[in-house]
């Protein structure tokens, strides 16, 4: 152990992190050579392997896992540290690193977030729109976006809205259709919906939930390539009011009978919360939502 560089521990959560050495050194500043050269040499002080090498990347073997445990622990203390003896906390600096669902991240926020970087030109801001989930303890994002409540982690959590989704079409694929008066009528219809195998959360899996009838033609993983898809009248999809709503080529299908309804959670870190770049990013992020609530819960007289 006298050869212990306690450095390259932040080494080694990277490329645990990101399972490759060329992304990792980037986001160190270093590079690759060098990163391997640190990872090799904590290997070496503690005589054992901490990655497999795959020609897709690096793979935590049993030892490293044990290892990310330890080196997560005090990546917590470090980062507490830091918040109580002053600097980082003080100042609006820094990346922040927000994991969101494609619709919120792609659509809703990332039309607003110019403000946030207007008034804070120090502050670099990362949103990752993905249909996935994001793990924190891994610092796979600094704030995450969920459909829902987390069951375990240090995480904080508190609810960001409910929203409402509904049927809608474009008014060109629903003049080649008979009128939909009733959920039976939608037996005549294409539909759009998510690809089976690949929805990460319970939360999308609504289409059983208006009629078990409903197979969708056109499928995708991606919210927005099934916006798209609607808007030039591929068929009816389930969207969020959100995103439909002042669109002109879209228009509601049984509006007043299939209202559904699903939650944002906005969920940090433990360690993270008391940050001033993720407090600051974080109730921006629930003041935009808040000033816009009409569009995530719009009364009915709004169609």
């Amino acid at each position: 152990m006298s050869d212990f560089d306690w450095n390259h521990l932040r080494s080694f959560l990277t490329v645990a992190r990101t399972g490759r050495l060329t992304i990792s050194a980037r986001k160190l500043g270093i590079d690759h050579t060098t990163l391997g050269r640190r990872i090799a040499g904590l290997e070496e002080a503690l005589k054992v392997q901490l990655f497999e090498r795959h020609p897709t990347g690096y793979r935590l073997t049993n030892a490293g896992e044990r290892l990310l445990y330890s080196a997560e622990a005090m990546e917590s203390i470090a980062l507490n540290a830091q918040k109580q003896i002053g600097g980082e906390d003080l100042s609006v600096t820094g990346a922040v690193r927000i994991g969101a669902p494609e619709g919120f991240g792609s659509d809703f926020l990332a039309s607003r977030i110019a403000t946030l970087c207007r008034k804070h030109p120090q502050l670099e801001i990362q949103i990752v729109a993905m249909p996935r989930l994001f793990s924190l303890s891994k610092r796979e994002a600094d704030i995450a976006i969920g459909l829902s409540r987390p069951r375990e982690g240090r995480l904080v959590t508190r609810k960001l809205i409910d929203y409402r989704l509904r049927l809608y079409a474009s008014s060109n694929y629903l003049a080649t259709v008979p009128p939909v008066h009733s959920v039976e009528d939608l037996r005549g219809c294409r539909f759009i919906g998510y690809i089976d195998d690949l929805i990460y959360s319970q939360q999308l899996d609504y289409l059983g939930e208006i009629a078990n009838f409903l197979s969708p033609q056109f499928k995708s993983s991606n919210l927005i390539a099934q916006l798209n898809a609607t808007i030039k009248g591929a068929g009816i999809c389930v969207l969020p009011d959100f995103i439909a709503l002042g669109r002109e080529e879209l228009v509601p299908v049984l509006a007043g009978e299939i209202s559904l309804i699903r939650s944002f959670w906005l969920i940090t870190h433990a360690d993270l919360r008391s940050l001033a770049r993720i407090k600051t990013v974080s109730a921006f992020i629930s003041s935009e939502v808040k000033a816009a609530q009409a569009l995530f819960r719009p009364t009915d007289d709004t169609f």
